[in-house]
């Protein structure tokens, strides 16, 4: 597995275009908002204190999530490519059963995922503490270190369902070409949750990123939002019109929210790994 798992790292990283266009949506969420979106945005709050500290890690908390989606989608690519290939036939004629190559391709599209992550935080982080002097502090920067952790495992485990059911790379780089477009939209890092009609808020609130953003703004922005609104009723809309809190009947807080993401990993493990599990085991019947 191990060896898997070095194997579908190294093809990741010496495809230096591949690499590149699987930040493409996290790169376009970034030149958006400094082109087009941060002037609007903030005309929406003039006035308020520490407004780039709160805007601007409120963007980097949403092209994170999207670091996570499209990242492992591009790694787990290999996986479909191995299966047109038949790569899989051969792969399956070791000693590696079903479980331990699936997890291959799963553990190394984690791996990706952090380090992609990782890589758009310093690249992000570097520009606005330069540019705009926002600073981080070390109990905001360990548990988003986790976060990615999350958002990597849980990305890749939603994106490894979808893998699963297409035969070829192209048409599976056409789901990505569209993921990687919308995925933008689905974390609320385009145009604020709170802004949007009911129909597109709950769509959203239906997909696994729009937690993973959350997680970052409540990890990354909390400390700033206490100290620039002082009513509570003034947290609560600025939370819930900005998404760093998702509403439901009432706004999730952080715990609520660790905790729905924990329960679609759960889920989602499952779904993924239970096709491994039933093709292990019927090797091992053939082999007895």
């Amino acid at each position: 597995m191990l060896a898997m798992v070095k194997r579908n790292m190294m093809l990741y990283f010496r495809n230096r275009s591949g690499v590149i266009f699987s930040l493409l949506g996290a790169l376009i969420s970034f030149v958006l908002y400094l082109v087009f979106l941060k002037k609007g945005i903030s005309s929406n709050w003039a006035g308020i204190s520490h407004k780039n500290q709160l805007l601007d890690t409120w963007l980097i908390s949403g092209t994170l999530a999207i670091t996570g989606i499209t990242t492992t989608l591009t790694a787990l690519s290999q996986m479909v490519k191995d299966k047109e290939q038949h790569v899989l036939e051969d792969l399956s004629l070791t000693d590696a059963g079903p479980l331990s190559i699936h997890f291959g391709y799963l553990i190394s599209a984690i791996f990706i995922g952090f380090i992609m992550q990782l890589v758009m935080l310093v690249v992000m982080g570097s520009y606005f503490v330069v540019t705009d002097k926002i600073s981080f502090q070390i109990s905001q920067v360990v548990p988003t270190l986790g976060i990615m952790v999350l958002s990597a495992i849980l990305a890749t485990l939603v994106n490894a369902i979808l893998a699963s059911r297409f035969q070829t790379v192209d048409s599976f780089g056409k789901l990505a070409t569209i993921i990687g477009t919308a995925s933008g939209f689905l974390v609320g890092t385009y145009i604020p949750i709170g802004s949007l009609p009911t129909f597109a808020q709950t769509i959203m609130k239906m997909t696994p990123g729009s937690y993973i953003a959350s997680l970052y703004r409540q990890v990354l922005m909390s400390d700033t939002i206490k100290d620039t609104f002082q009513q509570t009723n003034a947290i609560r809309y600025f939370n819930r019109l900005m998404g760093v809190q998702i509403k439901w009947s009432s706004l999730l807080s952080l715990v609520q929210t660790y905790s729905i993401v924990g329960a679609l990993i759960l889920i989602t493990f499952l779904i993924v790994l239970i096709p491994s599990f039933i093709a292990q085991k019927q090797r091992q019947n053939l082999l007895n």
